[in-house]
């Protein structure tokens, strides 16, 4: 499978669209459900603030658009979902922790696990932590192939509260971003 041309764009205030695309039963299945527009409308503030109190990055996943400009250039693209980390305490210790998703129509193209690696490539960049775990459920095929696919390492099966009350039984993959930096 070729790998999907995208970029990555940091989240702004006018991506709150893209998350009310997001937040919908069949996208947050495996992770509670929809939230509530009050409970969006928080995560979408603390995407805002990651940059600015140095947790991490949420991004917007652009997928290339090949419109060409009369300078030989190409613009635009179509955004297909998000994809970001953030700083967790984790087993003693504070790790990034890296989430994604991606719109129906634009699944299976390869574009979850090629924004995932763009993102460890920007976590690694900032040198912060050490490692960058993914939690996704063990009932979850799609998102533990994007962490195979994405080059993290399975740690193994591990007990994890996603969101806050919910327990689910969660495969821990990490990534050595020194490792990824050297």
């Amino acid at each position: 499978m070729d790998t999907p041309a995208l970029r990555l764009e940091p989240w702004t205030d006018a991506d709150l669209a893209l998350l009310r695309l997001i937040n919908t039963p069949e996208m947050r299945r495996h992770v509670g459900g929809p939230e509530s527009e009050e409970r969006m409308l928080v995560r979408h503030r603390r995407y805002l603030d990651f940059v600015p109190s140095g947790v991490g990055c949420m991004y917007r996943v652009v997928l290339e658009s090949v419109v060409p400009e009369s300078d030989g250039s190409a613009t635009g693209g179509t955004d297909v979902g998000s994809v970001g980390y953030a700083e967790r305490a984790w087993r003693g210790g504070t790790v990034y922790e890296m989430g994604w998703n991606v719109l129906a129509p634009y699944r299976g193209r390869g574009i979850a696990a090629a924004a995932a690696r763009a993102a460890v490539e920007a976590a690694a960049r900032t040198a912060r932590h050490r490692h960058l775990h993914a939690f996704p459920s063990v009932d979850h095929p799609a998102s533990n192939a994007v962490c195979r696919r994405a080059g993290f390492t399975l740690v193994g099966e591990t007990d994890f509260e996603f969101p806050p009350g919910r327990w689910m039984r969660s495969n821990d993959w990490r990534v050595d971003l020194a490792a990824v930096a050297g």
